[in-house]
């Protein structure tokens, strides 16, 4: 009885892609099952909340974006904080913990975490929890798994401390009551280390028979499993909600443009270059584009990056869509809308699919289908495996105790949603679960690689063709420099000249803007230092100059 108090915790997070949001919802649904209620909203809904005057603890999840910026939800919550008016005790009476989601392979490592985190404590705010930096160059589930368990201690620790301060102005401290309090914390806190926030007995998976037990010295495999995870009884993680409820519709009208599945105006240019700027046996290939844009309103400097807006593999929508069997339904139009007594909390129609869209049009141009899949996903996914076989294994993947198979056979390896139904046949998930489960598939950016004072009205840029092996050694080529490889193969291949050929063009939208700029004055000069990490973007400051 000690400890049924207030228990409401603010909860925000501010995601790019989706990440942070996904995991803020995961501890969402954990804390009902520690006792506790999260308050969730993105850090942009600033409506919805007011720190100034928040007096329940703080947990903020943030990823970091570009080269080391807060994600774009975050910009303006990360301007407001830094106005130098504000003075040292702001935020003195805010008690708060941070997760921080980022990339080792970027020089600034969880800098959107960081900037929040260093602000927080110059305005006199406090942690109730330590800071977590969570890398996704080696598995963001490495900390945040482990951060997210020792969350729940941590909280009813800073609930039990606040009880206390309240006791002590209310009436002086029983030690009667102060051991059953600190009874009951730590009987709360060893529970919680026994269990795995967020599952029910009913989802505890039962561990297979010796009979099905396989052969001692094989070899475990994204599809197979060896003892001992395949004798183990498994924690598998909730059942996400389904929210989406998909209907299709015949249609003989065009897809919808694609305006509406960018965020800023969108560009088609013409492609009137390609150079391949590496010998045939080089270890990267290299490529050089122009584009024309004297016909747009586009305008760049250099050392400003742009989006192409880039399609999935015709091969692999249409490999989809046949597995899915939705072939003979790939030009119906995808009617959504959210379920009626839906369980997730602020269920709503993905913004970036567009009305009056097709089942082919989603696939090839929003979902990233290329995605390397969630534990959630995984989890969701069991519910439409008919093998028994199949789905033992798949529970595997997305349970604590599999954690290193699934970072073995699907996170190192960044094996997709194509790449699992191969594996699993007998998996047959709708398309509102993709849907649900899959990300927004991303424009991909690049750096401008010239001066429109140098080359009016046109605008090259370079890349490297990235290629990688797949799970089974196949060779496999990057989603946008693949495509833009075949693209323009008719130009790099052909003697004729460009203007003789149809010419390709190409979706490009601006980027926020950027402070990679040269100085304004042309006799101020500067050095050039590209450490791995391309020169692009130089090749455009030395025609400026």
């Amino acid at each position: 009885m000690c400890c049924k108090t207030n228990r409401r915790f603010l909860l925000l997070y501010a995601s790019q892609k989706g990440q942070a949001k996904a995991i803020a919802e995961e501890i969402y649904h954990q804390a009902k099952d520690s006792g506790l209620e999260a308050d969730l909203h993105c850090i942009s809904e600033s409506d919805k909340y007011n720190l100034n005057s928040e007096k329940d603890p703080v947990v903020i999840v943030t990823s970091t974006t570009g080269t080391g910026e807060p994600p774009d939800t975050a910009v303006k919550f990360v301007k407001e904080i830094n106005d130098k008016s504000l003075p040292s005790d702001h935020f003195s009476h805010l008690r708060y913990g941070l997760l921080g989601l980022g990339d080792s392979e970027y020089t600034f490592f969880c800098n959107g975490g960081k900037i929040i985190d260093k602000r927080f404590q110059e305005l006199g705010a406090q942690r109730f929890y330590e800071v977590g930096l969570a890398d996704d160059a080696v598995g963001l589930e490495l900390v945040v798994d482990p951060w997210i368990a020792g969350l729940w201690p941590a909280l009813h620790q800073e609930f039990a401390s606040r009880k206390k301060e309240r006791n002590y102005t209310e009436q002086p401290p029983s030690l009667c009551a102060d051991a059953v309090c600190n009874s009951c914390i730590n009987s709360r806190v060893e529970r919680l280390k026994l269990e795995v926030s967020g599952v029910n007995n009913d989802l505890l998976a039962k561990a297979v028979t010796k009979s099905e037990l396989p052969l001692q010295g094989s070899q475990p495999s994204l599809f197979h499993s060896v003892p001992p995870l395949s004798q183990l009884a498994l924690n598998v993680p909730a059942l996400p909600p389904e929210y989406l409820e998909v209907h299709f519709q015949e249609s003989s009208e065009q897809d919808p443009s694609l305006c509406c599945v960018s965020e800023s105006s969108v560009f088609q240019v013409p492609v009137i270059k390609a150079v391949q700027l590496t010998r045939d046996d080089a270890i990267k290939r290299t490529l050089l584009l122009e584009l024309d844009i004297s016909k747009t309103t586009f305008s760049y400097q250099p050392g400003d990056a742009f989006n192409v807006i880039c399609p999935n593999y015709t091969s692999e929508v249409e490999e989809l869509l046949h597995i899915l069997g939705l072939s003979e339904k790939k030009d119906y139009f995808v009617c959504l809308k959210v379920k009626a007594g839906t369980k997730k909390r602020g269920a709503a129609v993905p913004l970036y699919i567009p009305e009056k869209s097709t089942v082919k049009f989603i696939l090839t141009w929003c979902l990233e289908i290329r995605a390397v899949l969630k534990k959630a996903f995984l989890r969701s996914l069991v519910e439409y495996t008919t093998d028994a076989g199949e789905k033992r294994r798949l529970q595997e993947l997305c349970s604590k105790q599999g954690s290193s198979d699934y970072n073995a056979f699907i996170r190192d390896v960044g094996v997709c949603l194509l790449d699992l139904l191969h594996a699993f046949p007998a998996c047959k998930p709708p398309l509102s679960l993709l849907l649900e489960h899959l990300p927004k598939l991303q424009a991909r950016p690049y750096s401008a690689a010239s001066s429109s004072l140098f080359q009016s009205g046109k605008m090259s840029f370079i890349f490297n063709v990235l290629e990688f092996p797949t799970h089974l050694g196949e060779l496999r080529r990057g989603v946008c420099t693949g495509w833009l490889l075949q693209l323009v193969s008719p130009i790099l291949q052909s003697s004729t000249k460009a203007e003789e050929l149809l010419i390709p063009k190409i979706s490009i939208s601006s980027r926020p803007a950027n402070i990679f700029h040269l100085p304004e004055d042309p006799s101020i000069p500067f050095i050039m230092v590209g450490p791995g990490t391309g020169i692009a973007p130089f090749i455009g400051f030395l025609q400026h100059r």
